[in-house]
């Protein structure tokens, strides 16, 4: 499959989303995936210093856009397939898994009826997106 500016494309799934697009060859993974109007991955910079959008690769593989840093993936994560999608665009197919630490809204069930990402505020009222409480704390000065 070819994309408009002819480089081949790729297809590319996220496991815990269960979404799938498709990624040209000299693109990276995040950029291919912010069509899907930014599911699955989660964005943060686009240019590695964040190190929000890291992944493993769980099939497939990936070439290097440029380099990753060791802050967000250590050379032991690397061997294990971690990587940041900002910095990697896909070599073939590619089955990816958004790191652990950040997956966790993925495997979180919503009371029944709830469709607001932020939680509803009981099973009673669904749809009703939960509001953050105003700090009641306060600070004085003493003199």
């Amino acid at each position: 499959m070819l994309n408009f500016n002819s480089h081949p494309t790729m297809h590319v799934h996220v496991a815990q989303t269960n979404e799938s697009y498709d990624c040209a060859t000299n693109e990276s993974l995040l950029k291919g995936m912010l069509r899907l109007g930014r599911k699955g991955i989660p964005v943060g910079c686009v240019n590695g210093g964040c190190g929000v959008c890291k992944v493993r690769i769980v099939e497939g593989s990936v070439c290097a856009l440029g380099p990753v840093s060791r802050a967000h993936v250590s050379v032991e994560e690397e061997a294990q397939g971690y990587t940041l999608a900002c910095r990697v665009a896909p070599a073939e197919t590619v089955r990816l898994e958004v790191s652990a630490r950040l997956s966790k809204p993925f495997s979180q069930p919503r009371p029944n009826g709830c469709s607001a990402p932020t939680g509803c505020a009981s099973p009673s009222t669904p749809n009703q997106p939960i509001s953050p409480t105003p700090s009641t704390t306060s600070t004085t000065k003493e003199t």
